[in-house]
């Protein structure tokens, strides 16, 4: 099939979604948010006379689960205020006599629906696409984050947004209650704006049960914004204030790399971030001399792919409104993803190392309910010990609302190396890396349809065969069915130097089919089979890859998860493969393999004390076998330390000459919170695969609002003798100024 044909049998099915999925979800029952003449005092009573007024409490929680066709067992309000600098929310949740809550942790951003909670999700814009998010738990501890693109994935939601609010909670012996302050200047809105988009949201751990203000259909996630309400203010709004922050830090670092034998006595470093508001829906980033020493270390995994594997963005600059940028694509064609800033190579070793980052600066936000936009630069410096260009990395990303939900974007990557001696311009002109993509992204009104077409092609020096990547997909899901289509196409030639695709040169072809039975079980909540087809094919070699998966899932009403599958294999080798990747007989490009096996993944009820994943996998492998067993136990103790355990087995065993294999990673995690403002984890990883045992240890204060102090020990040794290979201590300290 031909990229005209995708294109045109995609269109085709977006006029039918069109046509026939174009009614509104609105809802006539509104929040009506009451405008006050003096503030609040914060202190989690309701002692106020707005709250006293029984008139404009927004009840009658539905269930979302463990079924959707009720009332909630346990009553929940909700009230809203508003006036000239500030947002105020009251809450109460309402329980059948005494009981004992749970919070996973005191830190703050707590996930999870094994906690209990009270959410409150805002579309300031009406798009019914983007909203802020902000939750309190009985114990007061907050999280605040951002929903995209229709919340429709779980990772639609991130809480690497930060900013300031305040919070005040109450427990009591037969209910619990918060009381919030939200600064206007915290948010973003139209000025003059008469209403937004609402929905509140609440997790009880007793009865495990969710429940929402505005209805959702249980088959949809809790954060979908299709089904949100409007939230009517009494007087339009206004802006009084700037959102200005200086966010300044110092930090301090010393180092000893024992296989060089060199070390860098205690460095100190200065630099910071500014956040300022621009109009009231553009911010404008900037950060100089940005330090990351305070990220935690990533979760290693035993590697047995053919390919590259994803580790996903940690570092704060990135992570907020990073869905204006990395939506674009899908995961096996990324037009952009931050991790390639500030990471280069070093030409003596060929290995990853860091490279510095001089400055960043990122406008992003709406410019109005229909149009929002993205520009960011980037600037690394030049380590001519490593052999290292500095580079400027630029990005510009536009996003167009279209029908009730969807929209076009546009994205320009362009990254440029810094000439060296031999050039006199600045930039060497030959060193250069352009991508230009543009992106359709589909929900419908009514949330059953989602879908994504994107073209996407890069430029370089040479002209080249095929240098784009092209992506039809359509995702349909109601209480039953749930079914996907994806087409993809992607060139020999297409190099997104600032993005991340593992493999080029292939077509893919990838439909599922899934259907959910809903029983009246108090143990079953629903249960269902599920086929899956993906198959990749070239003009050169034919078919390369063929998957074809059957399995069942069961779903607990305890919220436990059990999934089955039986998975049938075919693999063609384009280039020679080492089956355990551990430096062995490889086995030889041009030869393919079929295999079969099973795999058992289980998840407990995660309200429990005591908790497990489990991932099992049996069966062929190549020309031998595979047992592999994941598995990730966690014991909470309360809400101060969580302790965690991470362990992947293999055994590998392959006739000769391959080498056979038992690959063991081991990490056991301890997370201490000894209140809501100081934290510490300590996290070590023993990976016999690369020959490394890892210890980081880290301790966190946040000593004012969003202000904290870190201190960041870690060490690498070989396993077998414990001979040190490399050790490292830092400190940063930051804080949050507004102006």
């Amino acid at each position: 099939m031909k990229f005209t044909q995708y294109l045109l049998t995609f269109c085709l099915s977006l006029i039918i979604v069109w046509t026939a999925n174009g009614q509104s979800t609105s809802s006539t029952e509104n929040a009506f948010a009451f405008k006050l003449s003096e503030p609040i005092s914060l202190d989690g009573i309701l002692d106020e006379e707005i709250w006293k007024n029984q008139e404009g409490w927004n009840g009658n929680f539905r269930q979302y689960f463990p079924s959707d066709t009720s009332t909630s067992q346990i009553n929940t309000r909700v009230k809203v205020a508003f006036d000239d600098n500030n947002l105020y929310l009251a809450a109460v949740m309402e329980n059948n006599g005494p009981r004992k809550y749970v919070s996973t942790s005191l830190r703050r951003d707590f996930r999870g629906e094994q906690n209990d909670a009270i959410v409150f999700v805002f579309d300031t814009f009406n798009d019914k696409t983007n909203a802020f998010s902000f939750g309190v738990n009985p114990y007061g501890v907050q999280r605040e984050g951002l929903i995209a693109n229709g919340g429709n994935r779980s990772e639609d939601f991130s809480l690497a947004w930060d900013n300031k609010w305040y919070s005040q909670a109450k427990i009591f012996e037969n209910h619990w209650q918060v009381e919030i302050v939200i600064p206007l200047s915290t948010l973003r809105f139209n000025e003059g704006a008469q209403n937004w988009n609402v929905n509140f949201y609440r997790i009880d751990s007793h009865y495990g049960e969710r429940s929402t203000w505005s209805p959702i259909p249980r088959n949809f996630p809790v954060i979908s914004t299709a089904f949100l309400r409007k939230l009517i203010f009494e007087e339009p709004l206004r802006k009084s204030t700037a959102n200005i922050s200086l966010i300044p830090y110092v930090a301090g670092r010393t180092n000893t790399n024992f296989l060089e034998n060199t070390s860098e006595s205690l460095t100190p470093a200065i630099g910071g971030d500014a956040k300022i508001g621009i109009g009231p829906a553009l911010n404008l980033d900037l950060t100089f001399n940005p330090d990351f020493s305070q990220v935690e270390v990533d979760q290693q995994v035993t590697n047995l792919d053919r390919f590259e594997i994803f580790f996903p963005e940690r570092r704060q600059f990135f992570l907020e409104n990073a869905d204006l940028f990395e939506s674009f694509g899908q995961p096996r064609s990324r037009p952009f993803f931050s991790r390639r800033i500030g990471v280069d190579i070093d030409s003596a070793t060929g290995q990853n190392v860091q490279s510095k980052i001089i400055y960043g600066a990122r406008l992003s936000g709406k410019l109005n309910e229909n149009w929002r936009i993205g520009v960011m630069n980037m600037q690394t410096a030049t380590d001519e010990s490593a052999g290292i260009a500095g580079k400027n990395f630029s990005v510009f990303a536009v996003q167009k609302k279209v029908f009730a939900r969807s929209n076009v974007g546009l994205i320009y990557v362009n990254r440029e190396s810094l000439a060296l001696d031999e050039f006199q311009q600045l930039f060497d002109p030959q060193a250069y890396n352009r991508l230009l993509g543009v992106d359709y992204n589909l929900n419908s009104a009514n949330g059953k349809f989602t879908g994504k077409v994107f073209y996407h092609r890069t430029f370089e020096t040479e002209d080249v065969a095929k240098p784009y990547s092209f992506n039809a997909y359509m995702l349909f899901t109601d209480i039953h069915w749930n079914w996907t289509i994806s087409v993809q196409d992607v060139g020999k030639s297409f190099n997104p130097a600032v993005g991340f695709v593992p493999r080029v040169d292939f077509k893919r072809f990838n439909p599922d089919l899934s259907y959910l039975f809903y029983p009246k079980s108090k143990l079953i909540n629903r249960h269902g089979p599920k086929i899956e087809f993906e198959g990749y094919w070239n003009e050169t070699l034919g078919t390369t890859d063929r998957d074809i998966n059957l399995g069942y899932i069961v779903r607990f009403n305890s919220f436990a998860q059990l999934e089955i599958a039986q998975k049938n294999r075919f693999i063609y080798l384009f280039s020679d493969f080492d089956p355990t990747r551990t430096g062995g007989e490889t086995l030889k490009a041009g030869t393919e393999y079929q295999f079969r096996n099973v795999t058992v993944d289980y998840r407990s009820n995660p309200r429990n004390m005591f908790n497990l994943q489990l991932l099992g996998e049996f069966g062929q492998y190549f020309t031998g076998n595979i047992q592999r067993i994941t598995t990730q136990t966690g014991i909470r103790l309360g809400y101060l330390a969580n302790i965690s355990m991470n362990f992947n087995y293999a055994r590998i065993r392959m006739p000769k000459p391959q080498n056979d294999a038992d690959l063991v990673l081991v990490g056991p995690r301890i997370d201490l919170t000894f209140t809501k403002n100081l934290f510490w984890t300590t996290f070590i990883q023993y990976n016999n695969q690369i020959d490394n045992l890892n210890i980081n240890t880290r301790l966190q204060w946040r000593y004012a609002p969003v202000s904290d102090f870190f201190l960041v020990y870690t060490d690498n040794y070989f396993p077998g003798d414990f001979m040190p290979k490399q050790r490292s201590l830092v400190f940063k300290l930051n804080y949050w100024l507004n102006l």
